[in-house]
């Protein structure tokens, strides 16, 4: 039998291989090296050694309002879509009517594209300022908000889900037994609940982290009229609200 697995080992890695080589390993290595370039698409890329890295980190006053916009944006939503992500799970795991067509209505905003939920929520946004002489880039705590909002209304459904699987896979001898002890709901969630879904809850907080670093499709359909003059060989996971509204 090992000699059998051992035989056709190559023939079942490889399928798996090819994936990753595909779709992580290479483009990984030709983003690296058209990191080291200027280009306006990947056939035309000149090599200009690691003169972009220093124009990234000689341009402090840009770079660094940047990267403090991206943690503000990545804390801030971290906390908000974990938060409300549970709530709107422990909710709908109460053996409530109509749970199944709440969890499909909290989840749909995941299956649309960054570029459309950036454009939608651009048009709402400004429709609202409008009425107070605004717009997202007036000023970045506009732009702030509004990235807050369409990140929480993208990925609270997918969160729900997650949180929904963790929840239901509590035992639910667990929770009687608090109960019968005299244990409160909000004890029975602090004490029992919560600790059996820790393994849902740091996917859910890896996922975000990650999600929130490397996203900039939203922000590009939120901030479209200036978008043009982000330099793009420079850092496109970095939020652009911080250019776009100096």
């Amino acid at each position: 039998m090992r000699s059998n697995l051992k035989y056709y080992f190559p023939l079942f890695v490889l399928p798996t291989l090819a994936a990753f080589l595909i779709a992580f390993l290479i483009p990984f290595i030709v983003g690296f090296f058209l990191s080291l370039g200027g280009f306006t698409t990947i056939t035309d890329a000149t090599f200009v050694g690691i003169q972009n890295y220093i124009e990234v980190f000689n341009s402090r006053d840009t770079f660094t309002s940047a990267f403090l916009f991206t943690i503000l944006v990545v804390i801030v939503s971290i906390i908000t879509v974990n938060l409300f992500a549970f709530a709107i799970a422990w909710i709908l795991t109460r053996k409530l009517r109509g749970t199944n067509f709440f969890r499909t209505v909290f989840f749909m905003p995941n299956l649309m594209g960054g570029i459309v939920l950036g454009y939608t929520w651009q048009i709402i946004i400004n429709a609202f300022l409008q009425n107070y002489g605004a717009t997202l880039v007036t000023d970045w705590k506009y732009g702030y908000a509004g990235l807050i909002i369409l990140i929480n209304w993208q990925l609270i459904g997918y969160m729900m889900i997650i949180y929904i699987a963790g929840l239901q896979n509590v035992p639910p001898e667990l929770t009687e037994a608090a109960e019968i002890d005299g244990a409160g709901r909000w004890q029975v969630l602090r004490n029992v609940t919560i600790p059996m879904v820790m393994p849902s809850i740091t996917i859910c907080l890896f996922l975000t982290f990650v999600e929130h670093l490397q996203n900039v499709r939203p922000e590009l359909g939120v901030n479209r009229p200036r978008t043009f003059r982000v330099n793009w060989k420079w850092a496109p996971s970095i939020s652009l609200t911080p250019w776009l509204t100096r």
